[in-house]
């Protein structure tokens, strides 16, 4: 049971920061996971007020609010248009449509849990963080920080003509994902560069990064050797949901199956 003695809704970041700075505050997002905890908070800070609840576009760069809620993410015709169905596919089976019309991206973010796909999403993407005291950092940066006490303000992706795909296996529609995996790529100074993350290892998203050259035409049996490569350099652990091993097979099939997408594409 959650037991919460104040509420308080910030009226600027400024004092969402320092009211966050006491060990016993808490920072609430859309409630989903917090309030099924058992735990006494203080004092619980509402950052509804705060207009960080939008998605904006610009020439270089999507700006996505951290109140803003995963269903946003999943309606955003930006986001579709740069990267067609993927963030979509990414939250899809995320509980249902209720939950994602609550369950906020900043929560998801900054949460950095294992199961997240929102986070194994954009790690394999061009994502900042943007923090109130820590200013903007690479999403790649923040995954490896230790936690702590600063309010995140939005998530930042620069946009690119990176080509991108994700995927999941869960043991059933609505669960938490046995593995989830994204893919992605594009030119990266003059060079091919292929970006791989896997999530729900069942430890939190990593990112492996590869410049490989790989032809359009290239043989099934040579892409299911990349595929190989690049799911072997991860890390896997065991919990109920599988194996070590069963984990790496399936990061494996998914990656083989997101690269031949993308090959696919450019043909």
């Amino acid at each position: 049971m959650l037991t919460i003695s104040n509420y308080v809704k910030a009226k600027t970041p400024e004092e969402a920061y320092e009211l966050n700075q006491a060990r016993s505050s808490r920072v609430m997002g859309g409630m989903m996971w917090m309030r099924l905890g058992n735990a006494r908070v203080k004092t619980v800070i509402d950052l509804s007020e705060l207009g960080l609840d939008q998605i904006e576009e610009s020439d270089n760069v999507i700006k996505i609010g951290a109140m803003c809620t995963l269903r946003q993410l999943e309606e955003c015709e930006a986001l579709k248009e740069m990267y067609g169905d993927g963030i979509a596919e990414s939250v899809r089976h995320i509980v249902g449509v209720q939950f994602r019309n609550q369950a906020t991206v900043g929560g998801s973010i900054y949460g950095r849990f294992g199961f997240s796909d929102v986070l194994t999403a954009f790690l394999a993407l061009d994502t900042f963080v943007e923090l109130y005291d820590g200013g903007t950092i690479r999403l790649s940066e923040f995954v490896n920080r230790k936690p702590d006490k600063d309010i995140l303000l939005s998530l930042i992706v620069r946009k690119s003509k990176r080509k991108f795909r994700y995927e999941s296996i869960r043991q059933t529609k609505t669960d938490f994902p046995v593995i989830a995996c994204s893919v992605v790529t594009g030119m990266v100074h003059g060079k091919e560069t292929w970006y791989f993350c896997v999530g729900a290892r069942p430890m939190k998203a990593a990112l492996l990064e590869k410049q490989w050259e790989i032809p359009k035409d290239v043989s099934e049996e040579m892409l299911a050797e990349y595929a190989r490569q690049a799911a072997s350099e991860f890390t896997y652990g065991t919990n109920m949901r599988g194996s070590a091993e069963y984990r790496r097979h399936l990061a494996e099939v998914l990656i083989r199956r997101e690269m031949s997408s993308i090959l696919a594409e450019g043909r």
